[in-house]
């Protein structure tokens, strides 16, 4: 096996971005994340083509990140509802967020704010052994035993 491939199937940064590495997934995923549901606010928000949203869907929901709720009888209808996976995936997408901002925050930019207080949301990732924020530490890879 080459150790390109070996990488990819022990490095879990990898094996994500196999599923989520694709930028209309992503922000199929902040505005599911915001509370949209169905195909045609998914389809309004992004501006995408219908066939490509019906594939990012379809893939969300086999990799567990949506699933399918039926929301009318007649006619059959389906929306699409987070997971647990889904939504433990909104930090990631404020961390990106944040990032953008710092690297690429030209011009007028959403702001995310948070509901109760009002403030701008400020993401910061921290290893929850050390306390340290996350890029302040060297860091090394390793395989597992």
């Amino acid at each position: 096996m080459n150790s390109e491939k070996s990488s990819e199937s022990t490095c879990p940064i990898a094996r994500s971005l196999a599923v989520l590495g694709d930028a209309w997934t992503m922000l199929i995923l902040r505005d599911a994340n915001a509370g949209l549901t169905r195909f045609d606010q998914f389809r309004k928000s992004l501006g995408i083509a219908p066939t490509m949203l019906t594939k990012r869907l379809a893939t969300l929901t086999e990799e567990n990140l949506l699933e399918k709720r039926l929301y009318s009888e007649r006619p059959p209808r389906e929306e699409y509802v987070l997971t647990e996976a889904g939504r433990d995936y909104l930090p990631v997408l404020f961390m990106i967020g944040a990032w953008g901002r710092k690297h690429r925050g030209e011009g007028r930019l959403m702001r995310f704010l948070d509901a109760e207080t009002g403030t701008d949301l400020e993401p910061m990732a921290v290893d929850a052994v050390t306390g340290a924020e996350i890029g302040t530490r060297p860091i090394r890879m390793a395989m597992p035993d």
